[in-house]
């Protein structure tokens, strides 16, 4: 019998043993990220493209001709290119049904010559909305001049108006519009990535410690010394031998990499929204914070006086009536926040003392400027 219990107790033990094995990398593996989630890799990256066109076949809500002078010259230049003149008819041009727009879109890295991508389309004139337009052949021009695609289709607009005599409805924003893959790709941007004997890793977020791990990470894995950090933003990688023309799998491997990146203790306020946002490294000195305002609060009620029934010489008159309030603060009380609190202590604290968003936002500005809070302070 007590072979047996001592039995089942070396199994439970086991048991229990696997469940902290198993749940132990769980919580670890939580606060690691993947390297393709928190870095670029040198030339795999988006390209801006831009393009002015015309928007035609538009319900009389257009732009107006006559105070949209280069819709109607767009107007003359693309009938002329048709083979139409119009150039003696000009100032008799009063259409509605056109209107002026800038169509922006993304070249994704690696695209290929015949494909489609998604355009966005915004009317710069007077038009009221672009709802059942349709846009005449765009090209979109990169950052050095040179067109790299060419859009043209029927749009859509998510929003729409509604207007009457006295009353006006408008949902969304019905003079933006988008063309699911509105534009095909008639340049290719020439880069051999498998070419490159050494690349970059450049950090979305510039930091010492995470440029380190990550370069720590690739060497593990790689079993060699291939990349060091130059920089907060950057680590140079080597390609070894064995992914000689084969960077594309050594950057797949890399990206699956985890690693845990740090941050800088930093507090980002925006005052327009009382919005704050806190990191989890906030720390504070020993500090007292006490918080109050003065409010005066002054009401008026004004009451009429009436003269008594079948009186010979009164009259109705308006007698003011006004109740003076003087709020202090006296209830609010000088809290102590002890030194190197959490952010959960410290939101508490504050919470504690009745301090809402808009007054945190200045007692935070205020610790800062007293040299206690061990943090950055960007307004936004």
């Amino acid at each position: 019998m007590i072979k047996r219990l001592g039995k089942y107790a070396f199994q439970a033990a086991i048991i229990a043993a696997l469940g902290i094995f198993a749940l132990a990398p769980i919580s670890a593996a939580h606060a690691q990220s993947r390297i393709k989630d928190i870095a670029d890799f040198e030339g795999v990256r988006d390209n801006m493209l831009v393009g002015y066109g015309l928007v035609v076949g538009l319900n009389g809500t257009g732009d107006d001709l006559k105070d949209a002078e280069f819709t109607r010259q767009s107007m003359v230049a693309m009938l002329e290119r048709l083979g139409i003149n119009v150039r003696d008819q000009i100032e008799n041009l009063d259409s509605d049904n056109i209107a002026a727009v800038m169509v922006t879109s993304t070249l994704p890295p690696f695209s290929r010559q015949g494909s489609k991508i998604d355009v966005n389309i915004s009317a710069i004139g007077t038009a009221k909305s672009l709802q059942g337009g349709t846009l005449l052949v765009t090209p979109l021009v990169g950052a050095d001049g040179e067109v790299y695609a060419v859009a043209q289709g029927p749009v859509a607009v998510g929003g729409f108006s509604a207007q009457g005599n006295a009353q006006t409805v408008v949902k969304g924003v019905p003079t933006a519009a988008r063309i699911a893959n509105g534009a095909i790709i008639e340049r290719e941007i020439d880069f051999n990535l498998n070419a490159m004997k050494t690349m970059s890793v450049v950090l979305r977020n510039p930091d010492f410690t995470t440029a380190r791990r990550i370069s720590n990470a690739i060497n593990a894995y790689l079993g060699e010394v291939a990349s060091r950090p130059s920089d907060p933003g950057t680590v140079r990688l080597t390609v070894p031998d064995r992914y000689n023309k084969d960077v594309v799998a050594l950057l797949t491997d890399i990206e699956q990499l985890r690693v845990e990146p740090d941050q800088i203790a930093k507090v980002v306020i925006d005052e327009s929204t009382g919005t704050i946002v806190m990191g989890e490294n906030v720390r504070i000195n020993r500090v007292a914070i006490a918080q109050g305002n003065l409010t005066i609060r002054v009401t008026e009620t004004p009451q009429v006086s009436q003269p008594s029934p079948f009186s010979q010489g009164g009259t109705t008159t308006t007698v003011p009536r006004t109740d003076v309030q003087v709020d202090e603060g006296a209830d609010k009380k000088l809290g102590i926040l002890d030194t190197g609190v959490t952010l959960q202590e410290l939101v508490s604290g504050l919470n504690s003392l009745g301090v809402g968003p808009r007054d945190m936002i200045t007692i935070l500005q205020a610790i800062k400027a007293s040299g206690a809070l061990q943090a950055e302070i960007e307004v936004m």
